[in-house]
């Protein structure tokens, strides 16, 4: 296993494919892309914007609760949070957990306004009389909470759930970092992260040098990502974009979990190609596990492609990783000819759901 660094990013050697502005055009019919380059500016924007920031008091849990794109912001959440003493939980699905009460703020994220499973744990929260904030476009969540009295924020939508994560993302920080204590310091640096990554990243530098499209170039057949607790949400984030944009089986595992379990599949020949994901500054025993690991595919001559993060608080080291990983899976889908935006397969679920649900209301 021949490793080089690019940045602060470790791959194996391989030879590029490098794509162009118009093969982008090509196959990404809805522009996604286009998106994925204004991340920076939108973060901003939202960070910036007028949304009036709140508090609660007596708030000792919260629940955050959305699905896919949405999802994903609860569990960035979740990390960040983690060594605080606010009891976190990430609901995707319909239902709260037991042990929501009077101290619980539900905060609640569709993009749509209209996800079926977030209704329905905004619908619970506000018959228990539950403190709810809610995000979305609009859609049927705007309705209730216009009803019911809720507040409710209204965020813009760009392209997708996935393609409006800095959105979403942003806003939410600007209305609840002081409440949450996040530092105001920490999002502006994951801000101007953000912005110095795209200049390598973006569309503008379709070379050898883009550390997305070197991974892109890389993967072939089921991606197996290794990833640290603090980092969870980064693998997630990933592996949803792979299955979205690429329409391909992804694995996402724990890294010392799977050391206890996982592992063993590597013992007969496969199609899985494992990426690490790895926090500059990971737990002593976590770098441990690496090493131990490494040197294990190593001595089985399996290659192995390394993330590592940028150095900075959680919050800049997540979402530098998210940009850095989802816009390689938009390349990958550009590189096996895919059209990344339509998700048919989700869109037929959703549709045969509200048939379902329109049969039981008759």
């Amino acid at each position: 296993m021949v490793n080089y660094r690019i940045g602060r990013y470790f791959i194996v050697s391989i030879k590029l494919c490098i794509l162009d502005i118009s093969t982008l055009e090509k196959y990404d019919l809805e522009k996604m892309y286009k998106i994925y380059d204004e991340w920076p500016k939108i973060a901003r924007e939202s960070f910036e914007s007028n949304q009036k920031p709140i508090n609660f008091d007596n708030i000792n849990h919260i629940v955050f609760a959305g699905m896919g794109g949405s999802g994903a912001i609860g569990d960035i959440f979740l990390s960040i949070l983690s060594k605080t003493k606010i009891h976190v939980n990430v609901v995707k699905g319909y239902r709260l957990p037991t042990t929501a009460d009077s101290n619980t703020l539900v905060i609640c994220v569709s993009v749509s306004g209209n996800t079926t499973e977030t209704l329905s744990v905004l619908d619970e929260a506000y018959k228990k009389k539950i403190k709810i904030i809610v995000f979305s476009s609009g859609g049927k969540m705007l309705d209730y909470c216009t009803k019911n009295k809720i507040d409710h924020r209204l965020v813009t939508r760009y392209h997708s759930p996935r393609g409006s994560f800095t959105s979403y993302l942003y806003t939410i920080l600007k209305v609840l970092h002081s409440f949450l204590d996040i530092k105001h310091k920490d999002i502006l640096e994951s801000i101007t992260e953000l912005e110095n990554i795209s200049k390598k990243i973006n569309s503008s530098n379709l070379t050898k040098n883009n550390p997305s499209l070197n991974i892109a170039e890389w993967i072939k057949d089921i991606p197996m990502i290794y990833y640290p607790f603090g980092l969870e949400p980064v693998a997630i984030r990933f592996k949803n974009s792979l299955q979205e944009n690429n329409k391909m089986h992804v694995i996402a595992e724990d890294v010392v979990e799977a050391c206890h379990n996982g592992i063993v599949a590597w013992e007969k020949k496969n199609n899985v190609t494992p990426i690490f994901i790895e926090g500059v500054d990971d737990y002593i025993k976590t770098k441990e596990r690496w090493s131990v690991l490494k040197e294990y595919f190593q001595e089985n001559n399996i290659n192995v492609y390394e993330v590592i993060s940028t150095k900075g608080n959680i919050l800049t080291k997540i979402i530098n990783l998210i940009y850095i990983l989802d816009y390689s899976s938009i390349y990958l889908a550009i590189l096996s000819k895919t059209d990344p935006s339509p998700v048919n397969s989700i869109d037929h679920i959703k549709n045969k759901i509200n048939n379902h649900n329109k049969i039981q209301s008759i």
